[in-house]
């Protein structure tokens, strides 16, 4: 089935590009264009996409704001950030506001399609100057919560870009398992998204910074 996308920038060139890419791969469904974040809101509400692409600097709604509050509203629709900008606070907010991926709008359109395939399987996947960035800037709870040596594994696994269905087979144990050991490890951490746990496991030692969301493709 076909991966529904929402493409969201306030450039009416730059939705038009992402269109006609994402319409030469049958694996894609593009589902609608939103204009800022606001639009975007309102229409993932609507359209319910697997994925928003989402530009940071726009008016009416950023990208930041406009991330999380589809997080917070629609938990099952993913968000990868797609912008130009590589500043430090722009990376933080929007892992923090729950994006599962942050790439540059020069990435290769390999990259890209990988991207959004790896969140619609709900894995991570940074650009590495992303990357780089966060592990500067996104600090690891005070005192995490111990996690048990099954959700440390289940913790690397989803660090190294794992989706819950690989996990489960990786572990022989079923994906509700895993989602509950998921659910588990983000309250212990006291974070919100699997792109959060992801770092503080590199943070922790569990994963190298290469090693992040490395999945093969």
């Amino acid at each position: 089935m076909a991966t529904r996308v929402l493409i969201t920038d306030d450039h009416g060139v730059v939705r038009q590009g992402l269109r006609m890419f994402l319409s030469l791969d049958p694996d894609f469904e593009v589902v609608g264009e939103a204009s800022n974040g606001e639009e975007a809101l309102a229409m993932a509400r609507d359209l319910g996409p697997d994925v928003v692409l989402m530009d940071l600097l726009m008016p009416v709604m950023d990208g930041i704001s406009a991330t999380e509050k589809i997080r917070a509203e629609l938990p099952d629709v993913e968000v990868i950030a797609l912008t130009s900008v590589l500043e430090d606070a722009s990376v933080t907010g929007a892992v923090r506001a729950g994006a599962i991926g942050y790439l540059l709008k020069d990435t290769d359109s390999e990259e890209l399609s990988q991207a959004i395939k790896a969140a619609a399987e709900g894995r991570v996947h940074l650009a590495p100057e992303a990357a780089a960035r966060l592990m500067r800037e996104v600090r690891a709870p005070d005192s995490p919560e111990a996690l048990t040596d099954r959700e440390a594994e289940v913790l690397r696994l989803l660090a190294r870009g794992k989706a819950n269905k690989q996990i489960a087979s990786s572990l022989y144990v079923s994906e509700k398992t895993v989602k509950a050991h998921v659910s588990s490890i983000l309250m212990k951490l006291g974070v919100q998204s699997r792109t959060q746990a992801a770092l503080y496991a590199v943070r922790a030692g569990l994963v190298s910074i290469d090693e992040l969301g490395e999945e093969p493709w």
